[in-house]
């Protein structure tokens, strides 16, 4: 007699790990299966892994600015082996919390494959090749995302995706990043602040091309005078691994103001990233057996994140979208709170934050200003510089601003760039949700001398 749960839940990253703990909590039956680690794409090839090593070039970098203030720091320097060591201790903890969090929250634990076969009912394939049929009230699938390629680009052993470069245990002396999103920025700060030779090539106009303008500008500016040489306008016409060298080759993408020269573009490098974007992880033999609606995009859901199939949902990066992990977190606490919960827990796209984490750090929720103009929608814009305020001059924080959109007296949107702009846009992130009026954060009364006064209008 197979075992019968509430919920199964297929993938343990943010999303599935969420659904599938916040359901045992609610009194329901949980398993959840996962084959490639605990945690998922975040802890161990994304998120975690990345900000260990942003983190420790942070604090190097950092030391330059110590003798403005009166700190002498000589002779500084740095050991890449002892930083990677700090990036494998904490996706460990990582991966460690994870797995002790569902196991303290009641949830079966299962290592292996987990093949729907039909609705309510899981084949289990053990890591040995044991096979066990599982029946499930609710399915839910989280498998995730994978790096996505431009046509015709192979990895090789010096052209890398991002789960590649996080694997070097050297430091290269040159690096080529294909790609000037928020992977190829965030590597860009993280190589360059360590000495490496970086450059970087975008094929859009700018660099992060959804993101406020100024907020690109300003970290163009940033990444400059880090030594990052950026040619945007670019497209990518090759690239080749030559064994001891990356050549690439590319060309304007189309006629316009860009930060490029002028024609072909020649580049060579130890190394070369290709960053063009991440695509949700689809099985698709599996997903037509049962019927299930998807395309290159995703998964398709409906606003309770449920798939043509009665039965059976799915939440985070397979959904298509903003591929996010405190995102797909939420999506998989909202369904488990409606599948068992009173519901009261909502998921919200507009609400949900986006950080990079480059130096300085670029937050947002909600519209940019360019979105607005594109969406008909007229707002009135409140903008404050880091400049003005006190704390960011004491502490040396560089520069950065706070923009905030109003729609009719409704936070619309607020992009901050600057240091700890990550921190900062926890609060307008609940005032998005919220739906606080520019007349009730008025009322907001903030700490004297705090880096927070920036968000007061």
């Amino acid at each position: 007699m197979p075992e019968t749960f509430d919920i199964l839940v297929i993938g343990a990253g943010p999303g599935g790990h969420a659904v599938a703990l916040r359901a045992a909590r609610l009194g329901a039956r949980a398993a959840i299966i996962e084959q490639q680690g605990w945690g998922g794409t975040c802890t161990h090839r994304g998120c975690i892994p990345t900000k260990a090593l942003l983190a420790c070039s942070r604090r190097f970098a950092e030391l330059k600015k110590l003798g403005r203030m009166g700190v002498r720091a000589a002779d500084t320097s740095f050991d890449f082996t002892a930083m990677k060591r700090h990036q494998e201790q904490i996706v460990k903890i990582s991966a460690m919390g994870v797995q002790k969090s569902l196991k303290d929250g009641a949830v079966e634990m299962k290592n292996g494959e987990g093949r729907i076969i039909s609705p309510g009912e899981v084949e289990w394939v053990t890591p040995d090749g044991n096979r066990e049929r599982l029946c499930a009230r609710n399915i839910v699938i989280a498998w995730g995302s994978e790096p996505a390629l431009p046509p015709g680009v192979q990895i090789s052993e010096r052209i890398l995706n991002s789960d590649g470069l996080l694997s070097l245990q050297t430091l290269p002396e040159s690096l080529l990043i294909v790609g000037g999103s928020v992977i190829g920025v965030e590597f860009a700060t993280l190589f360059a602040e360590l000495g490496v030779r970086v450059t970087l090539v975008e094929m859009m106009q700018r660099i992060l091309p959804i993101e406020e303008d100024e907020a690109a500008a300003l970290l163009l500016q940033e990444l400059k005078k880090l030594g990052v040489a950026v040619h945007t306008g670019m497209r990518m016409e090759m690239i080749r691994d030559t064994g001891s060298s990356v050549q690439l080759l590319a060309s304007p993408n189309a006629p316009g103001a860009g930060n490029r020269p002028a024609g072909t573009l020649e580049i060579s490098a130890d190394y070369a990233l290709i960053c063009t974007g991440r695509r949700p992880r689809i099985n698709t033999e599996e997903l037509n057996s049962i019927g299930i609606r998807h395309d290159r995009r995703g998964i398709a859901v409906d606003n309770l994140l449920m798939t043509d199939v009665s039965g059976i949902f799915a939440v985070g990066d397979v959904t298509g979208g903003m591929m996010l992990a405190h995102r797909a977190t939420r999506q998989g606490d909202a369904l488990a709170d409606r599948l068992f919960g009173n519901g009261e827990i909502r998921y919200m796209e507009e609400a949900i934050p986006s950080v990079i984490y480059t130096h300085p750090q670029i937050a947002r929720v909600g519209l940019t200003e360019e979105e607005a103009v594109r969406r008909g929608i007229s707002v009135a814009v409140h903008r404050t510089d880091y400049a003005a305020n006190i704390t960011a001059r004491t502490a040396l924080l560089g520069p950065g601003f706070v923009k905030l959109l109003f729609d009719r007296d409704k936070l619309a949107g607020a992009t901050i760039a600057g240091d700890q702009a990550g921190e900062l846009i926890a609060s307008l992130s609940l005032a998005m949700a919220a739906g606080i009026s520019r007349r009730q954060l008025e009322q907001w009364v903030i700490a004297h001398p705090t880096l927070s006064e920036v968000l007061g209008v």
